[in-house]
């Protein structure tokens, strides 16, 4: 589902931060607050497990359950606007966190989904996420605001999907 090779940079740059932190940590504290660094990270790590793993697994279904056909169909290069606005409206409406997403987009990619949808996908997510707008924004920030945010915000997810999309090619990164 992942391209092979394309995660060893990231453990890289992540490994020598840890290394770094771990370093500035024993400078400053000892071997005590290298203890604290590792105990406060497991206990992070214990914490969003459930997270992590219903994301896999449901990134996995869909992978088995999705056809490619049919994911290529509304999500591929041939879809146009059409896969763009899936991806949107698939973004908007889909719950959880970078834990349930990324995973998701992944298997989306790896079943044919398009640069474009996914960008869309991930813009609708971050800008007009309805489940951020019921449970956080309508009670903490009020109805006005809320409108008003969401409509200033509602056409840059499609305009990033396009966008996305034709950057990729530009950028001759597809095939």
């Amino acid at each position: 589902m992942i391209q092979p090779n394309s995660l060893w940079r990231s453990w890289l740059i992540v490994g020598s931060l840890v290394v770094i932190a771990g370093a500035v940590a024993w400078r400053t504290g000892g071997p005590a607050r290298v203890g604290q660094g590792l105990m406060s990270g497991s206990a992070l790590f214990l914490e969003v497990l459930p997270s992590l793993l219903l994301g896999f697994a449901l990134a996995g279904f869909l992978y088995v359950l999705l056809p490619t056909d049919l994911v290529s169909r509304w999500m591929g290069s041939q879809s146009g606007w059409r896969g763009v606005m899936v991806g949107t409206v698939a973004g908007m409406v889909t719950p959880g966190g970078p834990f349930t997403h990324f995973p998701i987009l992944a298997s989306l990619l790896s079943r044919g989904a398009a640069v474009g949808p996914v960008c869309a996908y991930i813009a609708a997510w971050a800008l007009i996420g309805l489940n951020r707008i019921v449970v956080w924004e309508l009670p903490i920030l009020g109805p006005r605001l809320t409108l008003v945010r969401f409509l200033a915000s509602v056409g840059i997810p499609p305009l990033i999907g396009c966008l996305g999309g034709w950057l990729y090619r530009l950028l001759r990164f597809s095939p």
